[in-house]
């Protein structure tokens, strides 16, 4: 009858229950619990694998690049991060409000690492996002239009509850590219699904690498409208005395 049970289970996929149904019926025989009682636990066991790998495959697909956490994060290196609003974000109030969030400061000081932990607590919670670095972004949408694919992949693009676009600086863009970057940012905004980024530049210098200016003013403002600015003003972590448990860009 196990045997039985357990192909039945495995034909229906049910990879939960027949993991652990063996020692489930082991110890409802041995405690003499009810056919309600064996019946609610193995549905709790499936369910809480289903949960499990919906997780992971949500990690899987963000394509976040490090395992970092943002409890791993070393707040005490770096002073001037309140970690009490970083904290604060990782409540995700920010996803329901639509609130863009932008992590400025110079080159190692941890804006990758914040930014992907925040993306991580995300997709823990059950929101879908995904890791851009952002020249890698930028190739992949000037791809998309050889084969006539844009809108797809904005589409895609823009159905993310969460995106975080990594290490904008000083890039060489075409004009189509700028395009679609200015299309992808304008519709997240409207559909108010906010977006991460991390960059070493002020936003006066933003128009050194975006043109024309008429667009750049526009996504600027749309950037600021509902968004969360956090600078940090310190040191490289990258330093031989950096705590080597976190490598942060």
């Amino acid at each position: 009858m196990n045997d039985e049970l357990l192909q039945l289970l495995e034909q229906l996929r049910f990879k939960g229950m027949s993991a652990v149904m063996g020692d489930l019926l082991t110890k409802a025989q041995r405690e003499g619990w009810g056919h309600q009682d064996l019946l609610l636990r193995l549905l709790q066991e499936e369910l809480n694998y289903r949960r499990e790998r919906s997780v992971q495959y949500r990690l899987t697909q963000a394509k976040i690049p490090w395992s970092w956490t943002l409890n791993t994060f070393p707040f005490e290196q770096q002073p001037t991060i309140n970690k009490t609003r970083i904290m604060t974000l990782a409540g995700l109030d920010f996803m329901e409000r639509g609130e863009n969030i932008i992590f400025t400061g110079s080159t190692g000081t941890g804006k990758s690492g914040l930014a992907s932990g925040l993306l991580r607590q995300a997709l823990i919670s059950g929101y879908r996002g995904r890791f851009y670095n952002v020249q890698d972004l930028l190739d992949e949408l000037y791809a998309s239009l050889a084969d006539l694919s844009t809108p797809k992949l904005l589409n895609k693009l823009c159905r993310y509850d969460l995106l975080v676009l990594d290490e904008l600086g000083y890039l060489t863009l075409s004009h189509e590219q700028m395009n679609s970057f200015f299309k992808l940012m304008k519709e997240r905004y409207e559909a108010k699904r906010p977006t991460i980024i991390t960059t070493n530049l002020t936003f006066d210098n933003w128009y050194d690498i975006l043109q024309p200016k008429d667009m750049v003013d526009a996504l600027l403002d749309r950037l600021r409208h509902r968004c969360c600015m956090i600078h940090i003003d310190g040191e490289s972590l990258r330093t031989p005395t950096a705590d080597k448990s976190f490598h942060p860009l």
